[in-house]
């Protein structure tokens, strides 16, 4: 069994989980049966509750787990799906070193940092790589090397290398930033000299430096940071900002990094094949066709907290080759009139996403509208498709004030709400409906056309339910359920007489994957390009920053 290890120094945010990622795929390219974890060194057990400010989107996992957002880099760019035990994080190590406390297992020695949590770490790791059955584990460590949270987890690598017959079973790649200062652009190694001291002063030498920054290396620096941090030249690895990041890959391709590592590590050597990639990264760029699409959420500040939903569009940009510019709308701004108002009427398409609390939602429900008065092709996701059961109540079914028992105990009309089955004997919510759940499609509807088959697996993340009181009088405004659960619940709808107006209760943006976009996006962005009242002229907002 094969390691390779991540780290990140100087600055986070540098694309670990890129080049995590990008990795895999260069193993995987060569028919290399590879698998990722990542270590989160929060306290959190997982993600589930941290706020999209702080951490951007919670990811799904097929088995309900949710975790940090690289679980779903790693899934996009293999083009698998992988199980909760891929993510560790101090919370769920803590918790299982201290349940074994409690149940005598230590036999009455003192429970401490090494060897304890340390040994539960490196457990996890392995019991992880083979249950996955790969022959290359590729494992992340979140964070700064210095960070004080993640010292246990660098410290269980060490100790781990040594445990699987050393540096020829298991390569560490140290991921850090050569920043341009001055107004001459020079680039700069000392931070990445200090970081690399840093991890070498805890037992570990990086085998591999992977160079972030907004500029290429140069000769003369790579020379430099292969001298001062003595890892050879062709393990410098220059990796500046990409407009896309499934460029990636083929750039550490370029640089033989695929090759350095299968020899570094004595793993088969098979020739990669790029072919179906690179028609997806050349589609990419080719498009000619702009395609305004709007955005309407509460979190538009940080856009990672809609990162699947952005390469949803990506894997349809590149399946498509058309260019999608996505547009952002704070929902909160969102009043009638308003400058928001204005630009949003100009979309081709309009994506209403997920998300919990009432802050924005009048607003969101403003969009709805908007979208279906307009005929502009829409998707509502989870929220998104609660929503706009909300906003066909009120403004075709003249139930004025329904709405969703989240935001309004006491509506007359609670068309969204918690079901009987979910409530508890004190009336508290039941638990979230999470993971992976068979969806019944109807025949001759669009989401069945859509997807090409009578039932689907999607993961779901939500507690309320569609209210079925009101589905008859939804029903003879146009709103037609096209989608259940094998117990009844409606997962989907579509309005008829509309060109595209689907909401689900799912999050189909978990599943989509760069060579297979998924269908229910693929749909909107299609709709999209037929639709003609948009003004394409419509300047781009700035993209998120990636790499």
């Amino acid at each position: 069994m094969k390691f390779v290890v991540v780290t990140g120094g100087v600055i986070s945010g540098l694309g670990k989980g890129i080049t995590t990622s990008s990795l895999a795929r260069l193993f995987k390219a060569r028919g290399i049966a590879v698998t990722a974890v990542k270590i989160d060194p929060y306290l959190n057990v997982d993600a589930g509750t941290m706020n999209p400010y702080q951490h951007g989107e919670v990811f799904v996992l097929d088995d309900g787990t949710e975790v940090d957002l690289d679980l779903g880099n790693y899934e996009r760019f293999l083009g698998q799906s992988l199980p909760g035990s891929h993510n560790i994080t101090t919370g769920k190590v803590y918790r299982s070193v201290i349940e074994k406390e409690r149940r005598g297992d230590y036999l009455g020695n003192t429970v401490q940092i090494i060897p304890h949590v340390t040994g539960e770490v490196k457990r996890m790791i392995r019991e992880a790589a083979k249950a996955a059955g790969a022959e290359l584990t590729l494992i992340e460590v979140g964070g700064t090397v210095g960070d004080i949270e993640s010292m246990p987890f660098l410290e269980a690598l060490r100790e781990m290398q040594q445990e699987v017959g050393g540096r020829e079973n298991m390569a560490f790649v140290h991921t850090t930033l050569v920043p341009v200062v001055g107004p001459v652009g020079e680039l700069k190694t000392k931070p990445t000299q200090h970081s690399v001291r840093e991890l070498r002063s805890i037992g570990i030498q990086p085998d591999m430096i992977v160079a972030r920054g907004s500029l290429p290396l140069t000769p003369d620096i790579k020379a430099k940071i292969s001298l001062f941090c003595d890892v050879p030249l062709e393990a410098i690895i220059s990796v500046p900002d990409q407009p896309c990041v499934y460029d990636v890959p083929l750039l550490f391709e370029a640089q033989g990094v695929g090759e350095y590592i299968v020899r570094r590590l004595g793993l088969p050597s098979h020739a990669a094949d790029w072919t179906r990639w690179k028609e997806f990264t050349a589609r990419y760029r080719q498009g000619d066709q702009e395609i305004n699409i709007g955005v309407v959420g509460k979190y538009v500040e940080l856009k990672d907290a809609y990162l699947s939903h952005i390469e949803s569009f990506h894997h349809c940009q590149g399946h498509l080759g058309v260019n999608l510019n996505l547009h952002w709308f704070d929902s909160e701004e969102l009043a009638p009139n308003s400058p928001a108002i204005q630009r949003l009427l100009k979309m081709q398409a309009i994506l209403v996403p997920g998300g919990y609390g009432v802050r924005g939602v009048e607003g969101k429900i403003r969009a709805i509208g908007i979208a279906r008065e307009r005929k502009i092709p829409f998707l509502g996701v989870c929220l998104g498709f609660q929503l706009a059961t909300c906003e066909v109540a009120r403004d075709l079914a003249g139930l004025t004030d329904a709405n969703s028992t989240e935001f309004d105990s006491e509506t007359p009309h609670p068309v969204v709400t918690l079901l009987d089955s979910q409530v508890g004997a004190h009336g508290l919510g039941g638990t979230q409906r999470l993971g992976s759940q068979k969806v019944l499609l109807a025949e001759n509807s669009r989401i069945r056309e859509l997807y090409g088959r009578a039932d689907i697996w999607e993961r779901h993340r939500h507690r309320y339910e569609v209210n079925p009181k009101y589905l008859p009088q939804l029903a003879e405004r146009g709103y037609r359920v096209t989608g259940t659960s094998p117990s009844g619940l409606v997962e989907a709808f579509e309005l008829e007489g509309h060109p595209y107006f689907v909401g689900v209760q799912f999050h189909p943006e978990f599943l989509s994957r760069p060579e297979t976009p998924h269908p229910l996006y693929l749909g909107l962005v299609k709709a999209a390009l037929s639709h003609q009242e948009a003004d394409v002229t419509v300047p781009a907002s700035s993209p998120p920053a990636i790499a």
